[in-house]
């Protein structure tokens, strides 16, 4: 599965908030809900992450084998 843990660690560092997400990197607060909720987001939704928090892919989201 794909676990999130990594962007809210990034988000933490970088002092950026959900609102920062919604205004700098035009995410929707229900994208933001599915984050928070670790559902499934867009490859665009991604993009845009990195984009806004200025970081690489791994730094939002890990990989976790299901047990």
């Amino acid at each position: 599965m794909i676990s999130y843990a990594p962007l809210w660690e990034t988000m933490q560092r970088k002092k950026a908030t959900t609102y920062t997400l919604q205004v700098k990197g035009e995410i929707s607060s229900s994208t933001v809900r599915r984050l928070k909720a670790g559902e499934s987001v867009s490859t665009n939704t991604l993009d845009a992450l990195c984009r806004v928090l200025q970081c690489e892919l791994d730094d939002i989201v890990q990989y976790v084998p299901d047990e």
